[in-house]
């Protein structure tokens, strides 16, 4: 059988294009990557292109016109999400404004909050208490009404979906803060976001420095981004490097890309700064936990709904304690040398279990 040389060509190209799809297969399977993961990598970059749903604006209907409403005069909008067993009467959301109200001279604040409701239920109960509440219609089939468990494929998807929201805040020109339902406020935290920094995010580990890119976590349960197209690209890249990482969340990828949206060599150049721990705690590590610094405390590294209301109602209690200290009083206690510091976590574990569950993996941070 005789063959011309443009057949030639063309069968020798479909081979050499056949050979390369079976070794690139069998590298991801010798990474780890099923053939279900690969077809979950290619129906989430399907839907973070242009042409895909999630682009859609009419995903956001009403969100332009509330906005407006609950900025700050810089355009500035706190965020934080609920679903029904977080916003249920008594639940987070219920201790989440408590503490702006416990908090110093914080109040005025939660006229800037949005409260993003991920279903029915959850919105119903934030209109009861909050006067900006909106509802998400997440992009999926799952039920997001429950505490879902850590990593569970609706706290996956949850997280993404809130992703994808604020992406849209910063394209409709909107800075944002988002916050977890988990954290009580304590004091005023934009006085310690850095003027130039296009992000700052709370860490799991901090070592002193804001711009420490390599040795710092970040805990994108509480973080700042200013409205820029920088910050706009940031967030799509962000939500596009999900396909490269199957198996981890938003706060774990985003660990993984860190150093290309900040490469000084790069063609975004983001600016992130990291906030210190001991303004910004959390339970995974009660670092340098001086309450006279304190802005915010995170129940992260806690599993159940139950324990983690327990032990931020405590933190509230010691709070209080501690604001009915006269000033005078502190300030001589201070010069003492003492510091009035936070108990370790009655529910959420103690220190020796929250070391076993340090930064050094992707189970590092359980909102």
């Amino acid at each position: 059988m005789e063959f011309h040389n443009g057949s030639f060509g063309r069968i020798f190209k479909l081979w050499l294009a056949a050979t390369l799809a079976f070794l690139l297969l069998l590298l991801l399977v010798s990474q780890g990557w099923s053939p279900v993961d690969m077809m979950a990598a290619s129906r989430r970059q399907r839907a973070t292109t242009p042409t895909g749903r999630n682009s859609d604006e009419s995903n956001f209907a009403g969100l332009a016109e509330l906005l407006p409403k609950v900025a700050t005069d810089d355009r500035t909008v706190i965020i934080t999400s609920v679903n029904e067993a977080f916003a249920r009467p008594g639940s987070l959301l219920d201790l989440f404004r408590e503490s702006f109200y416990a908090g110093e001279k914080i109040n005025h604040l939660l006229d800037h909050v949005l409260v993003v409701a991920v279903d029915a239920a959850a919105y119903h109960h934030c209109r009861r208490v909050h006067p900006f509440c909106y509802l998400l219609q997440a992009n999926t089939s799952m039920n997001l009404s429950s505490a879902s468990n850590y990593m569970s494929d609706a706290y996956v998807e949850l997280v993404w979906a809130k992703l994808e929201l604020q992406q849209r805040v910063l394209q409709l020109g909107y800075n944002f803060l988002y916050t977890d339902v988990d954290i009580v406020w304590l004091r005023d935290p934009f006085r310690h976001i850095g003027v130039h920094a296009d992000m700052a995010t709370s860490s799991d580990l901090y070592f002193g420095d804001p711009d420490d890119i390599d040795r710092s976590w970040p805990n994108t349960g509480f973080y700042y981004v200013k409205a820029t197209n920088r910050t706009v690209e940031m967030l799509r890249r962000w939500r596009a490097a999900r396909w490269r990482f199957p198996r981890g969340h938003e706060q774990t990828i985003f660990n993984h890309i860190k150093h290309e949206l900040t490469a000084a060599d790069g063609d975004l150049r983001v600016r992130l700064q990291f906030l210190d721990t001991a303004r910004f705690g959390g339970f995974c590590q009660l670092f340098r936990n001086d309450m006279e610094k304190a802005c915010t405390m995170h129940a992260n590294c806690c599993v159940s709904l139950g324990n983690k209301l327990s032990d931020l109602r405590d933190v509230l209690g010691q709070w209080r304690n501690y604001t009915v200290i006269k000033p005078a009083e502190r300030k001589k206690a201070q010069e003492a040398g003492r510091i009035f510091e936070w108990r370790v976590p009655a529910k959420c574990g103690t220190p020796d279990k929250r070391a076993a569950r340090a930064p050094d993996s992707d189970r590092r941070a359980i909102s």
